[in-house]
This record gives C-alpha cells, sequence and structure tokens, in this order.
C-alpha cells in the first residue's frame, strides 16, 4: 500500500469517467418493423378511421350497467393473475436498476486488522490497521456492453408493464363475457321450464286422451319421451348455469353477489345497449394494444442484447481503487502521514475462448428473429381478432332479426296446433313437433342475442380497450 497523495488515482478515475461518458453503443439500430396486414380492416367504414381509438374509452363508459361495473371493480382487486401481473412489474423493475446500477461506481468503506507471527522482519508479531473508502471493480463501459444490458432491462420491464395492461383488459372482457352467459343462463332456464311445463301439460292431455281410448299409446309414448327430454335439458341448463357462476368466481376473486344477476329472467333484451366502436386503422393497433406493444418491447430488448454481445469482443477495463489510511497501530490510523491509496486498472482482452463470443452474438441475433417473428405475429392475430368481431358486427343484427321472426312464427305454430288438437283435428305427433320446433327457435334466438353482445365486448377488447379508466 502506498503511502502518498491520491492525486494520480483521482486523475485517472476522471479519466476513465469521462471515457465512460461518451463510450459507444454496438446495438444495431431499432426500426420499427413494417406492418405486415392490409391498410385498413374488412367491413369496416372509411369514416370510422377519423374517430378516436377504441382505447380512448374508459371501460367504466362501454360497460354501463351497474351490476356489471361493481362485478368489473371486483375482479381489478381481488383477480390473481392481475395481481401476479402486477408483481412481475416490481420484479422487472428491480432488475432494470440492478442493471443500470453497473453503470456507476461502487463506493465501499472497509476496517481491516492483520496480525502475523513471525513477522516480515523476524522480530515478533506484526500488526497493520486500516481505514478506507475504495471502488470495487467499476467496469469502464467503453464499448456499451453495461449500457447494452441495461436498455434490454428497461425494455423488458416495459414489457412486463404492457403485459399488466393486456391483462387488465382480458379480465375486464372475460368478467363481462362470463357476467352475460350467466344472464343468458338464466334465460335458457326460463325458456326451458317453460317447455317443460308445457309438455308436462301436453302429456297430461294424452294421458286423459289415451285412457279414454282417443290417443293411441304411440301419441302417450311420444309424450312422455317429450316431457322427460325437456326435465333432462332441465337439469342440464342448472349444472351450465352452476359452473359458468363457479368460472365468474374464480375471475372475481369472491364469490358472485346474489344482486349481480338480479333480473336475469327477463332476458338480455332488457340491458342497455353498448356504445358503437370505430375500428379504426390497422396502424393504429401498433400503440393501442398491450400485447403489441409488449411484443415490440421484447423485440428492442432482443436487439439491445446484440450489442452486448459485440461488446463481448472488445477489451474490458475496471477499476478498483481506495483511499484512507494505514498504521502498524491502531492509534496512529489518523495521525499525520498515515494516509494511503491505491490505483488498481485492469483491461482484460479476449484472445481464445474457444468459439464462446461467437456463439453468444448468434444466439443474441436468432433471439432477435425470434422476436421479430412472435412480434408480427402479434399484430397478425390482433388483426384477426378485430376483423372477427367486425364479421360479427356486420351480420350478428341480421341473423338475430331472422331467428326472432322464426321463433314469433313458431309460437303461432304452436298455439294452433294445441288448438287443433284440444279440438280432435292434429294428432298429438303434430303437437309435440310444434313444442319442440318452438323451443329450438327461442333457444336459438337466446344464443344469438347472447353471442351478439359478447361479440361487442370482444371488439371492445380487440380495439385495445379495457385497461384505461377515468
Amino acid at each position: 500500500m502506498n503511502k502518498h497523495t491520491p492525486r494520480m488515482g483521482l486523475a485517472a478515475a476522471a479519466a476513465g469517467a469521462m471515457m465512460f461518458l461518451s463510450a459507444c453503443s454496438l446495438a444495431p439500430k431499432y426500426e420499427r418493423p413494417e406492418a405486415p396486414v392490409p391498410a385498413a380492416f374488412p367491413n369496416a367504414a372509411a369514416a370510422e378511421a377519423q374517430q378516436p381509438p377504441a382505447a380512448t374509452l374508459a371501460w367504466q363508459d362501454y360497460f354501463t350497467d351497474p351490476r356489471l361495473v361493481k362485478l368489473i371493480e371486483t375482479a381489478l382487486a381481488n383477480n390473481r393473475d392481475l395481481r401476479v401481473a402486477v408483481l412481475n412489474i416490481e420484479q422487472a423493475r428491480a432488475q432494470f436498476q440492478i442493471e443500470r446500477s453497473a453503470l456507476f461506481p461502487a463506493l465501499n468503506a472497509s476496517v481491516s486488522q492483520t496480525r502475523q507471527r513471525p513477522s516480515l522482519t523476524g522480530t515478533g508479531v506484526s500488526e497493520v490497521d486500516a481505514v478506507g473508502v475504495g471502488i470495487t471493480a467499476w467496469e469502464i463501459d467503453f464499448f456499451g456492453r453495461i449500457a447494452s444490458l441495461k436498455d434490454a432491462a428497461l425494455a423488458q420491464y416495459l414489457a412486463t408493464e404492457e403485459s399488466r395492461k393486456a391483462a387488465q383488459i382480458s379480465l375486464v372482457s372475460a368478467v363481462a363475457t362470463g357476467w352475460l352467459t350467466l344472464l343468458s343462463d338464466d334465460e335458457f332456464l326460463e325458456i326451458t321450464r317453460r317447455t317443460m311445463e308445457t309438455r308436462d301439460e301436453s302429456l297430461k292431455l294424452t294421458k286423459l286422451r289415451f285412457d279414454n281410448g282417443v290417443a293411441s299409446e304411440i301419441d302417450y309414448r311420444f309424450a312422455e319421451s317429450q316431457a322427460e327430454t325437456a326435465r333432462a335439458a332441465y337439469a342440464q341448463q342448472q349444472r351450465l348455469r352452476m359452473q359458468d357462476e363457479n368460472a365468474l368466481a374464480l375471475l372475481l376473486g369472491a364469490p358472485v353477489p346474489p344482486e349481480a344477476t338480479a333480473g336475469s329472467e327477463k332476458g338480455l333484451q332488457a340491458l342497455a345497449p353498448m356504445p358503437d366502436l370505430p375500428a379504426g386503422l390497422p396502424s393504429q393497433l401498433l400503440t393501442e394494444r398491450p400485447d403489441i406493444r409488449a411484443a415490440e418491447q421484447q423485440l428492442i430488448s432482443a436487439n439491445a442484447n446484440i450489442g452486448a454481445a459485440r461488446a463481448a469482443f472488445f477489451p474490458r477495463v475496471t477499476l478498483t481503487s481506495s483511499i484512507g489510511t494505514a498504521s502498524n497501530e491502531f492509534s496512529g490510523l489518523f495521525q499525520s502521514g498515515s494516509k494511503a491509496w491505491t490505483f488498481a486498472p485492469q483491461i482484460t482482452l479476449p484472445i481464445f475462448d474457444a468459439g464462446r463470443n461467437l456463439a453468444g452474438l448468434d444466439s443474441a441475433k436468432a433471439q432477435r428473429e425470434i422476436a421479430l417473428a412472435q412480434y408480427e405475429k402479434a399484430i397478425q392475430t390482433a388483426f384477426r381478432e378485430v376483423a372477427d368481431a367486425l364479421a360479427g358486427r356486420a351480420t350478428y343484427d341480421e341473423q338475430l332479426r331472422a331467428l326472432i321472426a322464426q321463433a314469433n312464427a313458431e309460437e303461432v305454430r304452436f298455439k294452433l296446433s294445441d288448438m287443433r288438437y284440444r279440438n280432435g283435428i292434429a294428432s298429438g305427433l303434430d303437437l309435440l313437433d310444434a313444442q319442440r320446433s318452438l323451443y329450438t327457435a327461442q333457444l336459438a334466438t337466446a344464443q344469438a342475442r347472447q353471442a351478439r353482445l359478447q361479440n361487442q365486448v370482444a371488439l371492445f377488447k380487440t380495439l385495445g380497450g379495457g385497461w384505461s379508466t377515468r
């Protein structure tokens, strides 16, 4: 340990810091790839491109039913998947801070005492006490290796933040879809219950006619079969309703409150309509969909890792230095002439590593190509999801109108068949066929109404809506 002034060490450290600040980056310049999708969505009007994006609409302004709003708020507070997504952000932020800290020197204080027998002079026990503050192995980032690792960690952190937003979008839409499913289940149960009661009444009437020799046993057994079929369908609908409620409870992280489905026997047609959403342009998805932004951040991270892999081919300069006091006696640590300093720069130049650095660069480049393919796949998937939702928006209205008209016609047919059967003009088979056709038409109408509403939820989700709030 040298007991001279530390000017030479401080000057070298300052020079190293200046060279660090002017360090170059070997990472390729990032440019956003072209979107591998058409310039416009199918089934979208040109005027929609001029309207504000759906992602700017708060989910409370799209889902306005108070029952659903309360469910979504419960899910956002309790859902475990969303909680994990938030914790992933904290982990990524900490990792970024770890990588960033390597850009700065770490100062450490040390106190040491060395006792040795025999002493170097051969005269008993020797003792050296020292107190110092120093820089421990600080790598001066001449070629941007540490900066590239920091940039990669930052992009990973930003990707986890976008993934959290994507998780919230999925959660909001899943709760809305699950709630609509429960309301549909109640409507299906009501339709099935009414059908079961109608078939039980027909069975009683057919049994009476059979006992009086007016109807054949074939008519009676067929009526009995149809009544039991309705009971089986009702039990099935009850089971599906219980399972759908369990699925919604898992999303909420809490039991589904009874008031969440109050009045659901009125059917989905009693719900307030959701706002119309503009489709916009596919290019808007790049900035509005968090999952696409997350995939792009992964691509940026992979691009930065190439810079770190390239920097591994160049020398590394590390600096270790300290300044303090040293003395053969503890009482003399702070006396005049006890100052001590060290300055130990080190340059490590890779000469032979059996292709390790080259393989690291090849791996980084391959990872970037993987991230690029995943980014493009995310865009294509988003385009397909929006296009599917727009296709539903363009066709569900007409399908629902036709099914409502069919159900109305089947209801009139059933009433006429029932009247003819009671007057002995039509057979029991005609009546039961009319009952079956009416049940099928009513169920198909309710299912189409459910699919139409759930398609509106899907459109809101696929356009990037659901993560912004008031």
